[in-house]
């Protein structure tokens, strides 16, 4: 199955994404993420309010495999968290890049922390160089 990585959005080592759209970031975990875990059972997240700070643990992320923590690519306040979710995780493989997004924050430096980001090209010979 080919894996997809949208040209769009910024990536972890840690396998999560960001979509940044101003000061606003959508974050999530990517395809490949999701294929390593298998059957998604139980996702924690921040509550609304609650501020995140790049590259430390922001929730967890529970599959029948494995539990694996979250980290965050950007720093700021959660502005919104996906209810449906934390209710239904076993919907975050049905779209991940669209409505399996798990949080949107208001960034606090948008431009001064994406530097340890990843394109989706390098990204994907990382990932692809790992199977």
């Amino acid at each position: 199955m080919e894996l997809e990585y949208p040209d769009d959005l910024k990536y972890l080592d840690t396998h999560e994404y960001i979509r940044l759209d101003g000061e606003i970031a959508t974050i999530g975990i990517t395809a490949f993420a999701i294929d390593q875990l298998g059957d998604i059972v139980y996702l924690e997240l921040p509550e609304q309010g609650e501020s995140v700070k790049a590259g430390e643990k922001f929730g967890t992320i529970e599959s029948v495999k494995a539990v694996e923590d979250l980290n965050a690519p950007i720093s700021g306040t959660v502005i919104e968290r996906n209810e449906g979710l934390i209710e239904s995780p076993e919907m975050v493989p049905d779209d991940p890049y669209g409505e399996g997004w798990f949080l949107k924050l208001r960034v606090d430096n948008p431009d001064e922390e994406l530097t340890e980001t990843l394109s989706a090209d390098e990204y994907r010979a990382q990932v692809e160089g790992e199977d």
